[in-house]
């Protein structure tokens, strides 16, 4: 049995790891596929999330033999077998490293920006990746830890080949695997969903991580698990679609979120709205209005009339859920999302009570603006100018109430700490105000 995506796969390997929640462990990701696995590792276990930077070190005329390894911090590995094997002078091995260390330090502050990496000195290494095929990598990686002075090196996958993970046994102290298929030569085989994983992705998820999205999962410990918490498919104008729908105990609504150009249900801030959404009751569904074939066609990422009828599409199956079929609908958009949410909310055959846009562009719904029936807030940072404006005008052209709220010093993705969690704060309420129609108006908050 496959992983529907890596989100999925690191969901299942958590539950596996359950036994370090508490111990001093650090989880580790690889670039780049490990790094979506890896975050919800370590949201389900309360733990920091850093990547593990590692270059294999290969021979000139062999790059895929490895010599060695490096890693931050002047961490190096080298094989001298494999050196005395290749005949490798210093002088084959110094060119080798200085064209691998500058290519690693200029990985490292691409993928972490202004953070710091996160020591590993006397802890548990928890590394994980999506999966491992040849093992050379994650070897590498078992090792620079081990340099980097981890007390203990686990190694955590959710596939891999039998050969191989049972290799890597060499270099860590444990080895978790959910599944060694024989047969196995190819990752991707594992996964229905197997898209590429980009550095701004694994960026996003280290921001989100490090800004609050594991705290938020800490203080649910103690709430009840959901009633529904899974992945779904979605028949939507001849294609299937993919979602991830959340239900929490006793829901008083539910949003559906509308991925704009560049994100999915992946993105790590629709996540950290999504967790603040259910803290209050709300059900969501965060759904990919494009599959992965059409992501990279930019016209189709622009056809706002062909995003709403999927969007419309999917809401019409949340109505023949039992589960969902008589909860309220609200729908939450972020930037071209927000124009599919608000032209969605116009259609005859659905009922939108809310709608929230999130650094929207609701002036690509154009004349659907003028139809918009549901209260509508707009939430913009204060240093996204070009934005804003845009959803000035668009304010002035809805006939619903309509508010926009500024979050000061935000920018369009909301990376400055503590702005994120005031558009979820914004947005609960909003949601939490007009979806429910027998709960009386909750007090606004006061974020500009």
């Amino acid at each position: 049995m496959g992983f529907v995506d890596r989100a999925d796969a690191g969901r299942r390997l958590a539950r596996r790891l359950r036994t370090f929640q508490g111990q001093d462990v650090v989880v580790l990701g690889l670039p780049r596929g490990g790094v979506p696995v890896a975050f919800e590792v370590a949201k389900a276990l309360h733990a920091p999330l850093d990547v593990i930077m590692v270059r294999k070190l290969g021979v000139p005329y062999q790059p895929e033999l490895a010599f060695g390894a490096i890693g931050e911090g002047g961490v190096r590995v080298i094989n001298p077998d494999v050196v005395s094997r290749a005949a490798l002078t210093v002088t084959d091995i110094a060119a080798v490293e200085r064209t691998q260390s500058a290519e690693l330090r200029d990985r490292a502050e691409r993928l972490r920006g202004m953070f710091d990496q996160v020591p590993i000195r006397g802890r548990i290494a928890l590394i994980v990746d999506d999966g491992v095929a040849t093992g050379s990598t994650a070897r590498a990686a078992c090792q620079v830890a081990r340099a980097q002075g981890a007390a203990r090196v686990v190694i955590a996958v959710p596939i891999g080949s039998p050969r191989q993970i049972d290799n890597l046994a060499e270099d860590a102290d444990e080895v978790v695997c959910m599944q060694t298929p024989r047969g196995f030569f190819a990752v991707g085989q594992g996964y229905r969903d197997f898209s590429q994983t980009t550095d701004e992705e694994v960026a996003e998820l280290l921001r989100c991580a490090r800004s609050g999205v594991r705290e938020h999962a800490s203080a649910d410990a103690g709430v009840d698990p959901p009633i529904r918490d899974e992945d779904i498919e979605v028949s939507a104008g001849g294609v299937r679609c993919l979602g991830h729908l959340t239900i929490p105990q006793n829901p008083i609504g539910i949003v559906v979120f509308a991925h704009g150009s560049g994100s999915s249900r992946h993105s790590p801030r629709n996540r950290y709205v999504a967790q603040i959404l259910h803290q209050a009751g709300l059900a969501t569904m965060l759904f990919d209005l494009l599959t992965a074939a059409e992501e990279g066609n930019r016209g189709l990422v622009f056809d706002i009339d062909l995003l709403a009828e999927r969007l419309v599409a999917v809401t019409l199956w949340l109505k023949n859920q039992p589960d969902t079929a008589d909860l309220p609908v609200g729908y939450f958009g972020a930037s071209t999302g927000a124009a599919a949410a608000l032209s969605a909310g116009t259609y005859s055959h659905v009922d939108i009570r809310a709608i929230v846009s999130r650094g929207g562009r609701p002036d690509l719904a154009g004349e659907h603006l003028t139809e918009v029936r549901a209260p509508t807030l707009l939430i913009v940072g204060s240093r996204d100018d070009t934005v804003l404006e845009l959803n000035r005008r668009a304010q002035a052209a809805i006939p619903a109430e309509c508010r926009i709220e500024i979050v000061s010093g935000a920018t369009h993705l909301f990376e400055e700490p503590g702005t994120l969690e005031q558009v979820g704060v914004l947005a609960r309420e909003w949601f939490t105000t007009y979806l429910p129609s027998t709960l009386p108006p909750l007090r606004r908050s006061a974020h500009r």
